[in-house]
C-alpha cells in the first residue's frame, strides 16, 4: 500500500509540475467562466467550481506535501553519506536534522565562529556570499 501510494503521488506530483497542466488548468476556468452566462451565473454554476478546486486543493496538499518529505529524506540520506565517506568531516553531523531550530541555529553560529578563527577564512556566510559575488 505503501509503495502503491508513493508511486501515484510521485507521478501526480510530477505531473502537477508540469506547465502543461497550468495550461490546462487555466483553460478549465476560462471555460468554467465562459459558460456563467449560459448557466445565469447560477449559484450551482459557482459551486461546481468551487467544489472541485476546493477537492484538487485538498487532495495535492497531501500530494506535494508526501513528495517533498521523500525528497528531504532522500537528500538528508545523500548528505549522511558524503559526510561519513569523508576523512575530514565530523560524523557527529549525521542525524543533525532530528535536532530542533534553535540546537541547529547554535550549531550553525558555533561552526561560523569556528571557520572564522581559521587564517584566511571570514567567518560569516556574508562574506563568503560577498567574495563570490566579487569574484563573478
Amino acid at each position: 500500500m505503501d509503495r502503491l501510494f508513493t508511486i501515484c503521488a510521485s507521478r501526480i506530483a510530477t505531473a502537477a509540475g508540469q506547465p502543461l497542466s497550468c495550461l490546462i488548468a487555466l483553460l478549465v476556468i476560462v471555460g468554467w467562466g465562459l459558460t456563467g452566462p449560459l448557466f445565469h451565473w447560477s449559484d450551482t454554476w459557482q459551486l461546481v467550481v468551487n467544489t472541485a478546486t476546493s477537492i484538487v486543493t485538498f487532495l495535492m496538499v497531501f500530494l506535494i506535501q508526501n513528495s517533498q518529505n521523500r525528497d528531504g529524506a532522500a537528500l538528508q540520506a545523500k548528505l549522511d553519506e558524503v559526510i561519513r565517506s569523508l576523512d575530514k568531516a565530523r560524523e557527529q553531523f549525521i542525524g543533525i536534522e532530528h535536532l530542533s531550530d534553535s540546537q541547529i541555529e547554535n550549531l550553525r553560529a558555533a561552526l561560523e565562529r569556528e571557520v572564522g578563527k581559521e587564517p584566511g577564512k571570514p567567518g560569516t556566510a556574508d562574506d563568503t556570499v560577498e567574495r563570490l559575488l566579487e569574484r563573478y
